[in-house]
């Protein structure tokens, strides 16, 4: 089974097998909303709507569109490579062994859905919103950008999050138990309060101090 793992997180990468054998497919609505075993490559789009949908094995290439919005939607083993979706709104759903890989999702929303296995690795994601995400499985973060982003209400135990730029980005109320934040500059994130449990290294405490001390908007004595 393929995997990525830092340290001691390990997600599960879709299984595309022979990647030859992948259907080549021109669009991702179909009256029956069950795509498998496909591949859609380099599409641009002015939206892109799907609903309700289950897409099995496969990869979307190179997809471009204006504007995105994914409801309700169950996706297993299925790889997103090189895509720009501009603001898109994902919304409940699952997705299981879903990796994102060097995929721009500015401004995206991500609400109500419940993940596994999922990576998202060099990925612009900044201002992306992510409302009430339950992971019930490992959650990677590798490589990306995350500048301005919002979490709240997730249940993120378990996640990593590994060499991204978090600047400004809002940790809400939730659950970060057993959450990797090693390997990442914490002094200029907000909601630091609300990562109780998770796992840093000692050196990150000073980093995390100057998030509280910003966020708490404190003044040092001897800069009056």
């Amino acid at each position: 089974m393929d995997q990525i793992t830092i340290r001691q997180t390990s997600v599960g990468l879709p299984s595309l097998g022979d990647q030859a054998d992948l259907e080549p497919v021109t669009a991702l609505e179909t009256d029956s909303r069950f795509v498998s075993d496909f591949q859609y490559d380099g599409a641009t789009l002015h939206a892109l709507d799907l609903a309700r949908a289950h897409l099995v094995r496969g990869k979307i290439r190179g997809l471009r569109a204006e504007r995105a919005a994914i409801t309700a939607v169950r996706m297993d083993s299925v790889e997103f490579a090189g895509c720009d979706l501009s603001s898109p709104r994902w919304t409940g759903g699952k997705l299981s062994r879903v990796r994102f890989g060097n995929c721009r999702l500015l401004g995206a929303r991500f609400d109500e859905m419940t993940v596994e296995h999922v990576a998202f690795i060099d990925c612009q994601l900044d201002y992306a919103t992510f409302d009430q995400i339950r992971a019930t499985g490992p959650v990677l973060f590798a490589g990306c950008s995350l500048r301005e982003a919002a979490l709240g209400r997730c249940s993120l135990a378990g996640s990593l999050f590994h060499d991204c730029d978090l600047r400004l980005t809002g940790f809400g109320p939730g659950n970060y138990r057993g959450c990797d934040l090693r390997g990442n500059d914490l002094s200029a994130l907000t909601g630091a309060s609300h990562l109780k449990h998770a796992i840093i290294d000692r050196a990150q405490v000073m980093q995390l101090g100057e998030a509280l001390a910003a966020e708490m908007e404190m003044t040092f004595g001897d800069e009056r």
